[in-house]
């Protein structure tokens, strides 16, 4: 028995041994752990994590940037270590739950104006080097992000268990054999980390994105994503991977496109700092997307506007000089705001650092939502090549410089009339709908109509109430007086 009980010992400590020495070969070392944040931090960066939950003027990813949905306004969290403000109480299933389920750490659910339909693609294994990335390596902030408060009923999270069974795949990447290493790298960033569908995939009346329908174009807030399949009217289908891989980069395509709104934020913090190889790969996916052509695109949006030398027959047809100065022309607020930049001829600076008006996707596109925005907002993106920079002419409403909506529009009628696509036109309640944010769902327009019905219900339930207890009440009182 003695020696039964010496060999249990023995082996039962042999077994303890060969179990902590697994546990140590499976921890990570100081240097494979500082690795591993490294490849987080890249993979927030690819993740374009700092553009929403950093406010202008803010610290790092402490939250409280103003988000404008067709929902109403989101405010993104603070997603520091903090632990009464951030994550820092997080564990990493709860992190990881969060991140790719869109749960919080409370059970809440999450908008998916946070992608995690998108992050859903991310990989166990890079799911921890952000988890380790955002809880070792961020700095604390102690600040506290204002709540969102969306109008009823899009306030109650609970209705969100019901949108993600309905429309959440919840399914990591999975390669595709038949496909090459750099395409799935490709499909792998373009699903997942740069969740280029969250903005370029058109979305249902639930607000769910359109599959059948993925990457050929979405409104943005006041911005619109364009068709990026590569159809070659509807798309970007004639640009070469190269001038796909500089685009990204920069920003900047002569002749063609300037990101600006949030692509130029996702260009200036996200993509331009990405490794070579994976813009390569983001490009070959992209190029080789199903093309999704928009029957009602004749000519690229990159190929549309006169010819210089029709200039000089189109000068003249409309008055420079309004008759009213409290309405000017077109002509004349061209005249006044844009050509010291882009010209009177609309060629743009030599040096091409202010972009010709045609061939421009913002005036040649049938869908004049970019350029409505860029007279009101302006572009401005940094990158490694300079600055790009355009004033916004919105301006606020006590700016007295500001321009009207209906100088906007004038201005940008003249702009697509003589240099882009003639055949599309700007209207004042467009422009306001842009300064407004952008346009609001048609969900939102039914959720109050249904608050109003519902109001007006109660309303008549209350008055039929009153009107029962008088009745009832006059009709006790000539009871008694019998």
């Amino acid at each position: 028995m003695g020696n039964s009980s010496h060999h249990l010992s023995a082996l039962l400590i042999c077994f303890a041994a060969t179990v902590a020495a697994g546990i140590c070969q499976a921890a990570e070392s100081p240097d494979q752990t500082a690795a591993v944040i490294k490849r987080g931090e890249y993979l927030a960066t690819a993740a374009d994590c700092g553009a929403c939950h950093t406010a202008p003027g803010g610290k790092p990813f402490a939250g409280g940037l103003v988000i404008p949905t067709p929902l109403g306004t989101i405010y993104s969290t603070n997603i520091t270590p903090s632990a009464d403000f951030g994550i820092g109480r997080y564990t990493e299933q709860e992190f990881s739950r969060a991140l790719r389920r869109g749960v919080r750490r409370d059970g809440a659910n999450l908008y998916p104006a946070m992608p995690y339909t998108s992050y859903a693609k991310f990989t166990d294994e890079d799911a921890h080097g952000l988890y380790l990335y955002f809880t070792q390596a961020v700095k604390s902030v102690d600040q506290r992000a204002p709540p969102t408060e969306l109008p009823f009923p899009m306030n109650i999270r609970m209705s969100m268990m019901v949108w993600n069974l309905l429309f959440r795949d919840a399914t990591t990447f999975v390669p595709d054999p038949h496909q090459s290493a750099e395409w799935n790298r490709g499909a792998y960033l373009v699903q997942g980390a740069a969740h280029c569908g969250t903005c370029h995939t058109p979305r249902g009346f639930l607000m769910q994105e359109e599959g059948s329908r993925a990457l050929s174009g979405a409104q943005v807030g006041p911005w619109y994503a364009p068709n990026i399949t590569p159809d070659s009217i509807s798309g970007i289908g004639r640009w070469t991977k190269e001038e796909l891989v500089a685009y990204l980069r920069t920003g900047h395509l002569s002749g063609k496109a300037q990101a600006a709104g949030s692509m130029g934020e996702a260009v200036e913090h996200s993509f331009q700092h990405l490794a070579a190889a994976d813009l390569d790969a983001i490009a070959t996916y992209i190029k080789n997307v199903p093309s999704i052509h928009d029957p009602a695109d004749q000519v690229s949006r990159f190929s549309a506007g006169k010819m210089f030398s029709e200039l000089a027959a189109l000068r003249g047809r409309e008055a420079v000089r309004s008759d009213s100065e409290s309405d000017p022309t077109g002509a004349e607020l061209f005249q006044g705001n844009c050509t010291s930049c882009h010209s009177a001829e609309g060629q743009g600076s030599k040096d091409g650092y202010y972009p010709s008006l045609f061939s421009n996707s913002a005036t040649g596109a049938k869908n004049a939502t970019n350029l409505i925005a860029a007279i009101l907002y302006g572009v401005n993106r940094t990158t490694s090549h300079g600055q790009a920079f355009m004033p916004g002419f919105g301006g606020r409403t006590t700016d007295t410089n500001a321009l009207r909506d209906r100088d906007i529009a004038a201005l940008g009628n003249y702009v697509l009339t003589h240099y882009g696509a003639a055949d599309s036109t700007i209207t004042e309640q467009q422009v306001a709908e842009a300064r407004r944010g952008g346009p609001s769902s048609p969900l939102l327009a039914l959720a109050r109509g249904g608050m109003a019905a519902a109001a007006v219900v109660v309303f008549l339930g209350i008055v039929l109430l009153i009107f029962r207890r008088r009745k009832n009440s006059v009709s006790f009182q000539r009871g008694q007086r019998v």
